[in-house]
């Protein structure tokens, strides 16, 4: 099965000359070129984002302005990821790496990872992970590890943010997100099709169960992206 990182698709819809934004851990508010990127994620959902690049002090901030419906992807409403350019290696930025996770009272929280083991398997396979004082020349508590992506890379940034941030806390897996792609895929280029005939090319194509057809037709309905008709039928709404 192919990575699930290869099926999101993420578009940029705008791009501004001059804009501005509220850097956090600056305290300032900032100016600069802007772009927005719409996102369409097999795992989580639709998002739109905002990539602001701030040349002068050699970082880049995306934030999330748009999120998934559901309680836990709207505590992400409005959060950021900060990269910034490594000292010591030519044309890198890099993030430090923290993962979310839902806690007992439903509230979403970040943990700062300190060991490889507790980096998502998909982030570490696709992205260089390095320790904090290699990418900086020096130490600093409470950062361990950091993720690499090259300078300008909008599109590697918002996918980090969504391993880091969105995929750890949604509630079905990559590999079934991907999955619930190739089904879509399979309902538009059968057009108008029965449930029944859905269930059957699903397993001579995909070896897919009933019981996982009927997860993933439940998954697509949600994300608005199939109409069911009289039960029996199913078909795109693209």
């Amino acid at each position: 099965m192919s990575s699930p990182l290869r099926s999101i698709r993420i578009v940029k819809v705008e791009e501004r000359p001059m804009d501005a934004w509220l850097d956090m851990s600056l305290r300032q508010l900032r100016e600069g070129e802007v772009r927005f990127y719409k996102v369409n994620d097999p795992v989580t959902g639709k998002w739109l984002f905002k990539v602001c690049p701030d040349k002068e002090m050699r970082r880049a901030m995306v934030k999330a302005l748009k999120c998934p419906p559901g309680r836990r992807f709207a505590q992400l409403e409005g959060s950021t990821m900060l990269f910034q350019r490594s000292p010591k290696l030519e044309g890198l930025y890099y993030g430090v790496v923290s993962v979310s996770y839902i806690d007992e009272n439903g509230r979403l929280r970040r943990n700062v990872v300190e060991e490889l083991d507790e980096i998502p398997k998909v982030l570490q396979e696709n992205f260089e992970v390095k320790p904090y004082e290699e990418v900086i020349g020096k130490k600093a508590p409470g950062k361990k590890l950091v993720v690499l992506c090259k300078e300008g890379d909008d599109r590697a940034m918002i996918t980090l943010f969504l391993l880091e941030r969105a995929w750890p806390v949604s509630e079905i897996t990559p590999e079934l997100g991907l999955l619930s792609r190739r089904i879509l895929t399979l309902i538009k280029r059968l057009e108008r099709t029965s449930v029944e005939d859905l269930y059957k090319t699903a397993e001579e194509e995909y070896n897919l169960s009933r019981e996982t057809v009927d997860d993933l037709l439940s998954i697509l309905e949600r994300e608005n992206e199939i109409l069911r008709l009289e039960d029996k039928y199913v078909k795109s709404r693209r």
